[in-house]
């Protein structure tokens, strides 16, 4: 399902690869008239999700921040402005991004400052604050939401908070999520909705909608 995953989380970033671009990419074939940030895009999400798999068939994943900047470094390699460390941990110290949300302005997070204190600490307390839940799929989708709204790195918040996300649940024996191509509006739209007023109800509905097992899940809650 590796292709299928890919696809889906590019067409999320708005990556102009069709379907079948991205399996001839997997197989190793260059693809023509494409943009080489585009394919790189690619690689990346294929290298960070074989890079996962490998962490949970070993038993070696946690959703703690070593992990979490891993995955940064590799999905957003060449495309942030930095990457695989937290805002202000770098050399940049003083550009604090925003995410666009159209007619309805713009979500700007904690600032970013000399080694990052304060990110940190909200990391630490919620990461502390998500282990609470009561359960492992209820943990994985609150912290890719927690992860896309605090923006801990400058790009590719989205993506690795995901990732972390179907690493606590595939540790847990649950199938990962992966939101439809077909249903990337609905995902932005929600997710827009989501910043405005940080209730995760909606959304937490959405990723359990998209999930192959949601009807079983359902019952049991």
């Amino acid at each position: 399902m590796l292709p299928e995953f890919v696809w889906d989380a590019s067409v999320l970033e708005g990556n102009p690869f069709t379907y079948p671009e991205v399996k001839t990419l997997l197989d190793g074939v260059t693809v023509g008239g494409r943009k080489l940030s585009d394919q790189e895009q690619v690689l990346n999400l294929a290298e960070s999700a074989k890079r996962l798999l490998d962490w949970v068939k070993g038993g070696e994943f946690e959703p703690d921040k070593q992990h979490f900047c891993t995955l940064h470094a590799l999905v957003a390699r060449n495309e942030a402005l930095e990457w695989g460390h937290f805002r202000g941990e770098g050399q940049e110290i003083g550009y604090t991004p925003d995410v666009g949300l159209g007619e309805a302005g713009r979500h700007t997070p904690l600032p970013t400052v000399p080694g990052a204190p304060e990110l940190n600490r909200v990391f630490t307390e919620g990461v502390a604050a998500l282990n609470e839940l009561p359960s492992a799929f209820e943990n994985g989708l609150a912290f890719f939401l927690f992860g896309a709204l605090q923006q801990f790195f400058f790009d590719g918040n989205k993506r690795t908070s995901r990732f972390m996300m179907n690493g606590i649940l595939m540790s847990a024996g649950i199938d990962a999520i992966s939101v439809p191509a077909a249903r990337a509006q609905d995902f932005n739209e929600k997710m827009v909705r989501f910043y405005l007023t940080r209730d995760a109800t909606e959304m937490m509905a959405f990723l359990l909608d998209c999930h192959p097992d949601a009807t079983a899940i359902r019952a049991l809650n």
